[in-house]
């Protein structure tokens, strides 16, 4: 059975001070769903949130990670270390870091591997660019992100990973995938995972939809039969949206 999960990617936003806030306000909201509730902090905010909600239902994640061990990486953060401040969850390829930060899928296989040799749960991003799907080369897109990042691995590999639907175009722009867009690409996903590891694989990893999701179209966009949550930015920055996404299920 699918797990239905909601992760906040709070991004580069929330010093200490307005992180306290905002776990304090996380803490006072109510679940109705089962979902898995997961935010991810800023680096420097990791081991206080985790502290702060060590004894609630929510998982403090981590946004990005390097593929190695120790080294000289002036700035980098390894698996290791993020698993020593309680950390056991980890965002790979947002296109954030593919645009800004030149992550290509080669680094993001390297980065995948080392966070699953450090039994880590991977939450591993894709998604098209607005040209590519006005040029009808989304699913190509797509395939080809999943496939020369995770192809490698072996199919008992994908009970730590998540994969989460992002489309570019709809990533802080205002703009989403209709329900029955982000429905078409969940399906192609599953079914690419499908032909490459067979249906029970394919059954069984969780799809999470990326894009503007917000609480007056979070029900919709989760009704879809291949969609179990969402990876929520703007949204997971107020504690009572949050929660509303999070109950939309």
């Amino acid at each position: 059975m699918r797990k239905n999960i909601v992760a906040g990617n709070w991004k580069m936003n929330n010093d200490l001070a307005q992180t306290e806030g905002l776990l304090t306000d996380l803490q006072k909201q109510t679940q109705t769903s089962e979902a898995e509730v997961m935010v991810a902090p800023s680096f420097t905010n990791l081991w206080h949130a985790f502290q702060s909600l060590r004894t609630s239902n929510i998982e403090v994640v981590a946004q990005n990670m390097h593929f190695a061990d120790n080294g000289a990486y002036t700035g980098e953060v390894s698996a290791s270390m993020l698993k020593s401040v309680g950390i056991q969850t980890v965002i790979l390829g947002h296109s954030e870091r593919r645009a800004y930060f030149n992550e290509t899928d080669a680094i993001l296989a390297k980065k995948v591997d080392a966070a699953l040799a450090n039994t880590m749960r991977v939450i591993f991003c894709f998604g098209e660019e607005l040209e590519d799907r006005k040029a009808n080369k989304e699913e190509a897109v797509v395939k080809s992100q999943i496939s020369n990042a995770l192809f490698h691995l072996e199919a008992d590999a994908f009970k730590n990973i998540v994969l989460a639907y992002e489309p570019v175009w709809a990533i802080g722009t205002g703009e989403t995938a209709t329900p029955e867009q982000a429905q078409d690409m969940h399906a192609f996903i599953r079914k690419t995972l499908s032909e490459k590891y067979g249906e029970e694989v394919a059954n069984s990893v969780s799809i999470l939809y990326g894009g503007s999701v917000k609480p007056n179209n979070a029900k919709e966009i989760f009704s879809k039969p291949d969609v179990d949550g969402g990876l929520i930015g703007g949204a997971s920055l107020k504690a009572q949206d949050f929660f509303e996404i999070v109950n939309a299920f």
